[in-house]
This record gives structure tokens, sequence and C-alpha cells, in this order.
């Protein structure tokens, strides 16, 4: 151990209540079994004196696989750190997102999840992971547990197959440390939110080659929305075996259980919205969304040598969720009047879904000639099947009017629910996937690979009502390449462009009955990447173009209007533009901002009109934060921050049909909006407090599904929170 009286700001971040640190080879960041000298990410072993400045660490993704330097990187990337998530107290996806420009909410139905798009694409099914693991995006994320978040943005089906082509987003969870430390919270805010947590972590054998972690949380909070809670319980431990100074073994678990009063809203009538206030809710007070989420895995990693490493992923997943509640307004049967009635109808769904994964990627550094090489080969398989549970909607539950505050008390009973369908969806998949960074000479690096993917899925539906069971079957193969080139014309600038492909599965049949082959979809990428003022100002801008020439639509052919019945006979187009900037000009002060442009368009329709837009996307986003440390004088220890947002105009409401005369359908424009918000911090000893103020302006808007689910977002809101530290 070595004494210091400094304060060290890495990534631009205070880290605060520093003592000691210690060098030695780490392996928790960014990837368990890279060995490499850190600092010791314990907070609770340092001491605060005076300031100096370390320069901020080279970002590598860990979702990566291969662990790329940021600069030799052809792609555009995001780390939203530990720091960052503590700075800005970031409790959900949405205000994790307010760093990352060009990744936006489009969506919140039901008011438990958080449904997240980049660049004009629906992310939420296909794109979020948890520790490199494919994660049910259907209910919202506990953030407590989680130590940073891995943006890629783009195209990512060479590492992780049937990906969108937005981009993919790694929550990556707390790991074990070997110095003991911990400590206990309580957070306490607007709508009676409590929520205590706890982190404890340390060593557990003398020689500390055997470390663990275990953090949970509980909370319990009420709504802006009347009649609307909520309880979340969270659990994430985790244990490492040094079992050689070559050999890591990671264990993870993850567990999550949440109950949530479900909240379609109202407020749309005609497809246009109307002034109701903002608390008013019209769901039944007896509804629920009740989720469950568990994650289990194990890491082996080997490092060979220092040019030779090999690594094992082994990962189960299991989510189960039960909505009941009133059906969406809108709906069939159940469209709002203009005067405000809506004849009520009750839906039921459960789903039940076990995925497995196995995953083994070697990692190469080696030269042929002048040429150099980092290489990655690997393979992964994924086994799953969901089970749906759909019933019987019941019908004409009762009458409310919109415009009126909603009265439970004269609800009638619960009602009782008849199953329907019972679906079970088992798929597997396999892939296997080579790429090398190639360095041409010091400054020119080409990025190559590909993947090649089988997929096999079976829809297997049992109906109630007959006893009988229909069974479709699909086989789909999909080669997905890469190529990028890289530019350097010093260490502190750098150029790219690349191409890549990625694919979707489509459901339904083809008017043959035959299953649809996957929609394949481009990508064009170039960028510049800046390092400036010695590594104090980062720059980095990309403009893309993504181009899918087989977008599924219903078939015309023969009269044909069964939807399900599909041919690849659309297209579509995603074009935009996007600037990140990070600058730390001076000491303790770090700033972040961004800004993003997407035009998503309909290039061949034989169900729209040719050159509208996809709905839900915003053409313009932005960020902008700050956060300063006090570090001498009567305000030393105290921590300012500030966090700007900005969501340009967008649309909901469905798109118009050029196959129906005088089409009833409509969009319903969005106003763009800001959202402002506000932290304070301060450290005294072994103590830290907290306090944040969200949406400070009070702005009003709208996270909006179809015309069928309409929740605002949250008033003027606070939290405060009191931290001790074991140490």
């Amino acid at each position: 151990m070595k004494k210091i009286q400094t304060v060290v700001l890495i990534g631009g971040l205070l880290l605060s209540q520093m003592n000691t640190f210690t060098l030695r080879a780490d392996n928790n960041s960014p990837a368990v079994g890279e060995r490499r000298f850190s600092m010791s990410d314990s907070l609770s072993s340092y001491a605060l004196n005076e300031v100096a400045v370390v320069a901020r660490n080279k970002k590598n993704l860990a979702v990566g696989k291969m662990n790329i330097n940021e600069m030799d990187l052809p792609q555009a990337m995001i780390v939203i750190d530990e720091n960052a998530l503590k700075a800005q107290q970031i409790s959900n996806i949405t205000d994790l997102l307010k760093n990352v420009n060009g990744m936006y909410i489009m969506g919140t139905t039901g008011g438990y999840q958080e449904e997240i798009a980049s660049r004009g694409t629906n992310l939420t099914s296909t794109n979020t992971f948890k520790n490199g693991i494919r994660y049910y995006g259907g209910m919202k994320t506990e953030i407590s547990g989680i130590e940073k978040a891995e943006i890629l943005k783009g195209n990512a089906a060479l590492l992780f197959g049937n990906v969108a082509a937005g981009g993919v987003m790694n929550l990556v969870t707390k790991k074990p440390k070997f110095d003991f430390g911990g400590n206990v919270a309580l957070t306490y805010g607007s709508f009676d939110r409590y929520k205590p947590q706890f982190d404890f972590y340390g060593p557990l054998n003398k020689q500390k080659t055997i470390a663990f972690r275990l953090n949970g949380s509980y909370e319990q909070a009420n709504s802006f929305r009347k009649y609307v809670d909520s309880k979340t319980y969270y659990i994430n431990p985790s244990l490492i075996f040094e079992v050689t100074p070559k050999t890591t073994i990671l264990l993870e678990g993850d567990y999550t259980n949440t109950n949530t009063t479900p909240d379609f809203g109202t407020g749309i009538v005609n497809y246009k919205l109307v002034e109701i206030p903002r608390d008013r809710f019209m769901g039944v007070s007896w509804g629920e969304y009740k989720a469950k989420q568990s994650f289990m895995s194990g890491k082996i990693t080997h490092t060979f040598n220092d040019k030779l490493s090999i690594s094992s992923l082994t990962g189960l997943r299991y989510y189960n969720t039960d909505l009941f509640s009133n059906a969406r307004p809108n709906t069939s049967g159940s469209v709002i009047a203009q005067n405000g009635d809506w004849k009520r109808n009750i839906q039921r769904s459960t789903v039940d879904d076990n995925y497995f994964i196995e995953q083994i990627d070697l990692n190469a550094n080696f030269k042929t000639g002048a040429l150099k090489h980092q290489a990655l080969v690997g393979f992964d398989i994924e086994s799953s099947e969901t089970q749906t549970t759909a019933y019987n909607q019941f019908a004409n539950y009762d009458v409310i009017n919109i415009y009126n505050d909603y009265n439970p008390a004269i609800e009638s009973a619960i009602p009782v629910m008849t199953k329907n369908t019972l679906t079970k969806n088992p798929l597997n998949r396999y892939g296997i996937y080579a790429q090398d960074l190639i360095s041409l000479q010091k400054y020119i690096k080409l990025l190559v690979g590909a993947r090649y993917t089988n997929i096999e899925s079976t829809s297997n539906v049992y109906s109630y009502s007959t006893q009988k069971t229909t069974e479709t079957k699909a086989s789909d193969k999909a080669f997905s390449p890469k190529i990028g080139l890289t530019v350097q014309p010093n260490k502190y600038q750098s150029l790219f462009a690349s191409y890549s492909n990625s694919f979707t599965l489509n459901t339904g049949v083809d008017i043959n009955g035959n299953a649809l082959d996957p929609s394949i979809i481009d990508q064009y990428e170039i960028g510049i990447k800046n390092k400036l003022f010695k590594n104090k100002l980062s720059v980095n801008a990309n403009v893309y173009q993504i181009k899918n020439s087989n977008l599924a639509q219903t078939s015309l052919e023969n009269g044909n209007t069964n939807s399900n019945v599909k041919e690849l006979a659309g297209a579509t187009k995603a074009q935009g533009v996007e600037l990140d900037m990070e600058y730390l000009p001076f000491r303790n002060l770090r700033i972040m901002g961004g800004y993003s442009y997407t035009k998503t368009t309909y290039t061949q329709s034989n169900t729209y009109i040719v050159g509208s837009e996809l709905k839900y996307n915003p053409k313009n986003t932005a960020n902008l934060s700050a956060a300063y440390t006090f570090s001498k004088g009567g305000l030393k220890n105290l921590q300012l921050g500030f966090i700007s947002s900005y969501v340009g105009e967008r649309f909901a409401g469905r798109s118009t049909r050029l196959t129906v005369q005088n089409d009833a359908y409509k969009l319903i424009p969005l106003e763009a909006f800001f959202t402002h918000d506000v932290t304070l911090g301060y450290d005294l000893k072994k103590w830290n407090f907290k306090a944040k103020l969200s949406n400070i302006t009070n702005t009003l808007s709208y996270n909006v599904h179809d015309d069928n689910s309409l929740n605002p977002i949250a008033p003027f809101n606070f939290s405060v929170n009191v931290q001790y530290n074991f140490n």
C-alpha cells in the first residue's frame, strides 16, 4: 500500500473518500481475465486531500468480445461508467439514456417498462444484454446493481446474431473485489418512494484468490398517477476464483421481482391528445403486472500468454410475467367516444421463458510478416422456449368517462378469466464467427469479419376451446459480413468507414404457406474520433445509412386480407448523423454532450405512403451534462451537477394506409421537449449525502404507443440519499 495525499480524477469524475491505492494485476475491469495494472476500484480505501488529475483511460468494450481500443474500432461506442452513474444518481434506463444521443425511450406501454430505440430501430426485444446475456426488456431494469453500461451503436450482428441494426446495450453488474468494503444506503423521494439498499464485498481466503460481492435493494413507491404503486426486490451475488495466475472463474447471479399497477392511460380521442389532469388514472385499481427475471452465469477465462486467451460463458435466464388489467383503450370494441365515454374490457396473459447460452471465444494477437493481427474466433449456441397463455378477453367490464376523476370504489368485481390459447415457441440458434483487426501499418487498420447463423424455430398453438394444436416450423440461415477501415493520421485522430449487414426474423407465412426468409439489413457508416488538448477533449462524429430492402408486409396477392400472410415487398431507409463530446477543461469538472439527427422513411411499400416517416422516432435528440466537485475552502467535498436532455418532435398514432379508401387512421404529433435535472452531493468521512431534483421546469410530455397507451412523463420530483461506507 502507498499513501497518497490527492484526490484522483478518473474519466473526469471525482472519486471521493480516498486514502490509499493498491497497484496490482486487476481482473475485474474491463473484462475478467484481462491482465493489466490498474488502481483498485474500492472507493472505501481512499482519503481526500489535495487534487491531482490522472489522464482518462482508453475505453475498451467488454461487449465487443475482442477488447478493441476505442480509437481502433470502426464504429461508434459509449461507456457510461460507475462514476457517471453515481454522480448523476441514475436510477432507471430513462436517466441513463440522457447521456446517449440517438438512443431514446420510444414508449412505456403499461407504465411498467422502458422500450428502447436507436437509429429508428426498436432494441427492446433483441438488443439489450446483461453481462453478455440477452435481457428481457418488458419490465423496468433495476440500476442499483449496475457497474457500467456499454453501448455499441450500429450493427453488431457479427458478434450477437439476430440483433436489430440500431445498436446493442450491455449492462455490466458489479463485480467482486479483493479488499473488504461496502455500504448501506437509504433513498427517499417524491410519491412516497423508499429504497434501502446494500453492497458488500471482499476476499474469502487469506491468499485473496477468492472474492465475493453481494448487493441488493428493495423499493416501494407510489406514483404521480393516482392509485398506481410498485414494489421491487433485487439481489445480485457474485464470486470470483483466481484458480491460477492465468485462469479465473466468475460466477454471477441476478434476480429481480417486481409488482406494478398497469397504467395504459388514455387521453387520445380520434387521434388527438385531449387535456386531462396529469395524475388522472383510468385503469383498474386491482390490476397487476407481476414480473420476475433471474440470471445465472459462469465465465471461465484462461490466458495462455500475452498473445493468446480463451473464454467460455455459460448462462441461464428465466422470466415470468402475469398481466391482469384493463385492456388498452382504442382497441377493438373499446374505442373512446368523442364525449369521453370508454367501454372497458379486461385482459390477462402470462408468459414463461427459459433461455440458455453457451459461448466460447478465442482471442489471438500475432504477426504475419509486417502485418499485426488482433483476431477473434468463436461460436455460440442459444436455446429458448417461451410459453404464452392468452385468456379470452372479458368484454364490457364497465363504462367510465375520461373527463371525470376515476373512482375505484364503484369498480365491478374482479372477473374470472378463461384460457384461450397456449403458445409454445421453442427456438434453437447456433452461430460461428471470426473477426480480425489487421494493422496494415501503425496508423492504418482493417477490420474484417463474418458470421454464419442457423436458427430453427417452432410455433405450437393449442386452443382450449377446440382442444386442437396447430404447429408451424421455420428454418432461417443468414450470413453477416463486416468490413471497416480505420485511418489514424496520429494517435489523437481516427477516421473510419464501415459496411455490415444484419438480419431480423419474420413471423407469418407467404402466399404458399411457407415460412418467410429473414430480412437482410445493410448499414454504411463513416466517422471521426478525436482526442484533443492532451486527452482533455474527446469529440466524435459519424454519419450512417441503414437500408432494409425486403421488409415484410401483408401480402395483397389474390385479394388476401389475412395479416399473417406476408411478402417481402417493403423497404425502409434510415439516415442520420451523431456527435459526442466529453470535455475535462480543468480539475474536478466533467462536461458531456451530444446531438443526433435521424430520419427513417418508407422507400417502398404496398401498405403505407412512400416517403412517409416511421412512427415514434424523433429526428433530433441532444444532451448536455456537467459535474463539478469543490476541492478547497468551505465548500470542499461538495458536488454539483446539471443534466439536460432534448427529444425532438415525433409521431405516434397509426400511419395512413394506401389500401383503404377514406382511411380513418391518423398520426399523432408529439411536440419536442426539454427536461433538466440538478444533482447535489456531499462527502463527510464515511458518509455520503446526495439529492436530486428532476424535471425542474415541470415539463409535460408523453410516451405514446399508437393511440392506445398514453403515459405522461413524471412531473417535478426529488430524491434524497444517505449512504454509510464500511472501510
